[in-house]
């Protein structure tokens, strides 16, 4: 482990949070990726906001991995972004190839973006019980984001 820059932890809450920070970073970047793979592939009416809406989340989700990779350092780890640790450790299950209308596409990502935001919650909840209210903090801005960009792309679904 790094050198601890968080004070008032010990090591051993550090090394819970780092674990837990770097599980949440790979449901962000999976959701990230999801996102992308939605972007790239959606067709049909209503695709225009959609598509530039997927932009805006995208964006969004970005700053959330920044965040929790961040946090991993000052706490002393190491961040682990790599697509093989992501694909290993994602709770989301794999997003569906060959599917392109809207309505198709914004269920699909609604699906995981509240899945994402569930995870997180959870975490609100482990943080905070270690007694790191900074990284319970994180958690809890990144569920506000991720929840709110939710109910945007679903607000676009027909059911």
């Amino acid at each position: 482990m790094r050198e601890r820059y968080a004070s008032g932890l010990s090591d051993t809450t550090a090394k819970q949070m780092i674990e837990l920070l770097n599980a949440n970073l790979a449901n962000v970047i999976d959701l990230t990726l999801s996102g992308k793979q939605c972007h790239w592939n959606l067709q049909g009416a209503g695709f225009i906001g959609v598509h530039q809406l997927l932009d805006d989340t995208t964006a969004r989700i970005l700053e959330i991995s920044d965040t929790i990779a961040e946090r991993v350092v000052i706490l002393g780890g190491e961040p682990n972004g790599l697509a093989a640790r992501v694909a290993k450790d994602s709770v989301l299950e794999a997003y569906p190839t060959g599917i392109t209308a809207v309505n198709d596409h914004v269920q699909a990502l609604t699906k995981r973006y509240k899945m994402v935001a569930e995870t997180l919650r959870e975490a609100i909840q482990v943080a905070g019980e270690a007694g790191d209210e900074d990284t319970a903090d994180l958690f809890t801005e990144a569920s506000r984001i991720i929840d709110k960009d939710a109910w945007f792309i679903g607000a676009n679904a027909k059911y």
